[in-house]
């Protein structure tokens, strides 16, 4: 369904956690909550956990209520695994599984102070250019400061109905083992069970870790500390005893001790419940749940139950929000090992392109982010809806959806001043491999009525075509403009291709635009036919058409392919133009 059909999901959105949250407790600020886990590169799939809420909220505020945008970093989770592909971590890193992410040494080289925050310095760099406005919660500095102090022994008193709770869905999962069926997600879509790389994709939010606990010699108990030692959660609980909270531990580096646990603030509780116990906690009333986290038994759908029934609290609303896939993410993945993140995506597209991408498609509709040649297609759709917008045109949804892209209640992101097309500044940059003086002799070519007096008109997209064609294209793909004729293929020229070359060159002074050479390269084969430069193509004409431009591309750049044929010309520059085509 295209865009401008849909309906406008953010403003329904907003009215439903307004009127819930004015049900809820009158008067309130709203709180809208976000959850991710700093384990590795933090991706663009991991993005939608932010920008959902993000869009809510702010849709929220710019109707004048009082709304916090919170985002929990999952810093006191366990670190699970090592990533591949970053640079400087090799399996030595493995010495530090089962420690907090706070406790795990950063990558060599970074200027941070443990593992979580290097990866969260990256994803707090880019939402700051995204515009996302939001307060961070650092879970180790909750945990460790005793803030949840209270909710943890509450929970571990409550243990027995969490383990009710859990066991419910204990046997589900052990019918559904035997009877494998679609899942339904929240807002009633049919989803396929996760494949291998969608459930990889998922790591990185806040709900990554299913844990609900583990019954040792005390019985189920949803709270694991962390070993006073080792510091890893390579620990087991066997005994607990509740009016002095005592709780004793063994740890599997040898090392058990007797503690209270109303002093003991090196754990946490299980993410099973740690998530609900947060909902209570900060009085969440909006959060999104990944397709993975809303089957019979996940921790969302477990997560309403306890919230409800241990916490005394109640369930944020917020729909289920399907995976975003990568085009073109091949070679990324084998330097980085992983899918690309926001970081990574805001250095080949503008920001507001990107907020577009997560505002126009509803939360349960799954899409995909071009790092390869569709990137040139998402920035025309981009600039033919901002046309559309300049002549009153467009849709409802689709005006709201660049509303919200271009700005926030704060005001406007940063834009560029002239929307050159992105395929046009990337052929420029490519044939001219950056020279700006070059640069600028091209993009003030391209509408003399109009020209490109300064290259910060066409900034920052310029600067983000630079980087996608450095970074994207495959050195093999690069054009590269001859330095001498081709006196091999010139002589092998029979008179109808000699007379078309002619017949182009005599056009350059008086089509020397985009445009003008546009209709010029297109024109050519139609004269030679006897047909007016305007005259709508034959099939026939088209095969002509074709056969020009291959000819044109072999004597310019050796090759029968290459940027759009107008704007190789105006980079190649008249008279080379001339020189190359034998004139």
């Amino acid at each position: 369904m295209a865009a401008g059909a849909e309906t406008d999901w953010v403003s329904r959105s907003a009215d439903e956690v307004i009127a819930e949250a004015e049900r809820r407790a009158p008067g309130k600020a709203i709180v809208c909550a976000s959850g991710l886990s700093p384990s590795g590169p933090i991706h663009l799939g991991n993005l939608r956990e932010v920008m959902t809420p993000h869009l809510v909220a702010d849709e929220v505020r710019r109707r004048g209520h009082a709304v916090e945008h919170i985002i929990s970093w999952d810093d006191y989770d366990r670190f699970r695994k090592v990533p591949a592909g970053i640079p400087g971590v090799d399996s030595s890193w493995e010495e530090h599984i089962g420690k907090p992410l706070t406790s795990v040494p950063a990558p060599p080289g970074s200027a941070h102070p443990n593992w979580a925050e290097h990866f969260k310095a990256a994803m707090i760099g880019a939402l700051a250019e995204l515009g996302v406005e939001f307060r961070g919660i650092s879970q180790t500095e909750q945990y460790t400061s005793g803030a949840y102090r209270e909710q943890v022994l509450h929970a571990v008193r409550h243990r027995a109905a969490i383990d009710a709770v859990l066991d419910r869905y204990r046997t589900k999962d052990r019918a559904q083992a035997q009877a494998p069926q679609q899942k339904k997600g929240k807002q009633g879509a049919q989803q396929q069970p996760a494949d291998e790389a969608e459930l990889a994709a998922a790591e990185g939010s806040g709900a990554a870790d299913e844990d609900d606990g583990s019954a040792g010699d005390a019985g189920y108990f949803p709270y694991k500390p962390y070993c006073a030692v080792c510091e890893r959660d390579l620990t087991t609980v066997t005994a607990y005893d509740d009016d002095t909270t005592e709780m004793t531990y063994r740890c599997a580096c040898g090392h058990g001790e007797t503690v209270l646990l109303r002093e003991y603030d090196r754990g946490k509780l299980v993410w099973k419940v740690d998530w609900p116990m947060r909902w209570k906690y900060e009085g969440v009333d909006f959060e999104p749940s990944g397709v993975d986290h809303s089957s019979p038994g996940s921790s969302f759908v477990v997560g309403g139950q306890i919230v409800r029934e241990v916490f005394d609290g109640v369930q944020p609303i917020g729909p289920m929000y399907a995976f975003v896939g990568i085009t073109g993410m091949a070679k990324m993945s084998s330097s980085k090992g992983g899918v690309p993140t926001p970081e990574e995506a805001l250095r080949i597209m503008e920001a507001p392109v990107l907020r577009w991408l997560y505002a126009r498609r509803r939360p349960n509709q799954s899409f995909k982010i071009a790092f390869d040649q569709e990137i040139q297609r998402l920035y025309d759709e981009w600039d033919a809806l901002a046309r559309k917008i300049d002549e009153g045109q467009a849709q409802p949804a689709d005006l709201a959806a660049h509303r919200r892209a271009v700005g926030t209640a704060a005001g406007e992101l940063p834009a560029t001043e002239r929307r050159v097309p992105y395929r046009t500044l990337a052929s420029v940059v490519d044939i001219t491999t950056g020279d700006e003086e070059q640069t600028l002799r091209i993009l003030a070519d391209l509408d003399p009525d109009a020209p490109v007096t300064d290259l910060a008109q066409v900034r920052p997209r310029l600067d983000r075509a630079a980087h996608w064609v450095d970074t994207q294209v495959p050195a093999e793909q690069r054009t590269r403009v001859r330095s001498e004729p081709d006196a091999d293929l010139l002589a092998l020229l029979d008179e109808e291709q000699r007379a078309s070359l002619a017949l182009l060159v005599d056009g350059l002074d008086t089509h020397w635009s985009l445009e003008g050479l546009t209709t010029l390269v297109y024109g050519v084969p139609k004269v030679r036919a006897g047909l007016a430069p305007d005259a709508k193509p034959t099939p026939e004409l088209k095969v002509a058409q074709r056969a020009f431009f291959a000819l044109l591309y072999r004597l310019l750049i050796s090759v029968e392919t290459g940027p759009r044929l107008p704007t190789l010309l105006l980079a190649v520059g008249a008279d080379r133009v001339r020189r190359l085509l034998g004139s």
